[in-house]
C-alpha cells in the first residue's frame, strides 16, 4: 500500500469543487491551514471513491490518515502537516477525524433508508468541515448549529446533483430508498439517461427539504466576527440557494443543474454583495447566541 495514496488521487484540487475552498476572500493567514483540511479530504474522498479499489485496501488507506492524524507515526504526510497545523494554532483534531469517519462509512454502506439516516450521514460527511473553518478563523461554538445546516444542504446539492454519476460510477445511492419506494421506484431509476417524472417529483421533494436546511443557516453570514468569511460564506450561501431552485424544476439526470462558470460568478458576486449589504445595515455583525 502506497502511504500517500497517490496512485488513487483523482487529480481533483480544491478549484474543482462545486462551492468555492479557501477563496481569496478568506484571510491569508487562514489558508494555508483550511488548504491543508482540504488535501487531507480530498486524498480519503479519492480514496474512498475509487472505482477499481478493493474495500479492505480502501480501510487500509484510511486507517494510516487516521494514525498520522492521531500522531501515531507521520507515514501520511499531508495529514501529518495538518496536524502540525492544528497544534500549533491549538485546534481541536476531531473534525477532520469525524471526517474520516465518513469516507470509511462510504466504503462499506450505499443506501439511506431515509432523511434522518442521510442526516446523520452529514454529521460525518458535511458538518466537520464547517466546524472546523468556524474553528480556525476563532469563531464561537454557539454558530455550529447554523453552520451544520448550510454544510448538510451543500452535500444533499451535490448529492442530487450528481445522484446518476454516483449511481452508475459507484453504485452509490444518497437519495433516501423510502423517498424512491413512495414513487414507486428503486435505485435502476437513476442509472436513466433522463429522469421520470416521478423521479423528478422525489428530487424536488429533497430539494424542498435542502431549502428549509438553507433557511436554518441564513443567519451565519451575519453572525461571523470575521468579515471576509462572511462574504464566503454569503457567496456559498447563494449559490446552494441557486442550485436547489434548479433542482425543483431541472433534470440533474440529464446534466442540467451544474453552473456554469459565468453563471456561479454572477450569483457568486450578487451574495457577497448581499451579505455586504446585510452587515452594514446590522451594524458589522449579528449574533445566533452567545460563546
Amino acid at each position: 500500500m502506497s502511504a500517500d495514496a497517490s496512485d488513487l488521487a483523482s487529480g481533483k484540487g480544491h478549484r474543482d469543487e462545486n462551492f468555492p475552498v479557501a477563496s481569496v476572500l478568506i484571510a491569508p493567514r487562514h489558508r494555508p491551514l483550511v488548504l491543508a483540511f482540504y488535501r487531507v479530504a480530498r486524498m480519503a474522498d479519492d480514496i474512498a471513491d475509487h472505482p477499481s479499489a478493493g474495500a479492505a485496501d480502501k480501510l487500509e488507506r484510511l486507517a494510516a490518515i487516521e494514525a498520522t492524524l492521531l500522531g501515531r507515526d507521520d507515514a501520511v504526510a499531508p495529514a501529518a502537516n495538518l496536524r502540525r497545523l492544528q497544534d500549533a494554532r491549538g485546534l481541536s483534531g476531531q473534525h477532520i477525524l469525524d471526517l474520516i469517519e465518513a469516507f470509511r462509512r462510504d466504503v462499506a454502506k450505499t443506501r439511506y433508508a431515509d432523511w434522518d439516516e442521510l442526516m446523520d450521514y452529514c454529521r460525518y460527511s458535511a458538518a466537520p468541515v464547517g466546524r472546523f473553518v468556524l474553528d480556525a478563523h476563532g469563531e464561537s461554538a454557539a454558530l455550529w448549529a447554523a453552520s451544520d445546516a448550510l454544510c448538510a444542504a451543500l452535500q444533499v446539492i451535490n448529492h442530487l446533483q450528481d445522484c446518476g454519476e454516483d449511481y452508475r460510477d459507484l453504485g452509490r445511492v444518497y437519495v433516501p430508498q423510502g423517498a424512491l419506494a413512495a414513487a414507486g421506484l428503486d435505485a435502476d431509476a437513476l442509472g436513466e439517461a433522463q429522469a421520470s417524472p416521478a423521479l423528478r417529483g422525489v428530487i424536488a421533494g429533497l430539494a424542498a427539504r435542502t431549502q428549509s436546511l438553507l433557511a436554518e443557516a441564513a443567519p451565519l453570514s451575519g453572525a461571523v466576527r470575521d468579515g471576509r468569511l462572511a462574504l464566503e460564506i454569503g457567496v456559498i450561501h447563494a449559490l446552494a440557494a441557486s442550485l436547489a431552485r434548479r433542482l425543483l424544476v431541472r433534470d440533474p439526470l440529464a446534466g442540467g443543474v451544474h453552473h456554469r462558470p459565468v453563471e456561479a460568478l454572477g450569483v457568486a458576486l450578487a451574495g457577497a454583495a448581499a451579505t455586504a449589504t446585510r452587515r452594514l445595515g446590522l451594524g458589522g455583525r449579528a449574533r445566533l447566541g452567545h460563546g
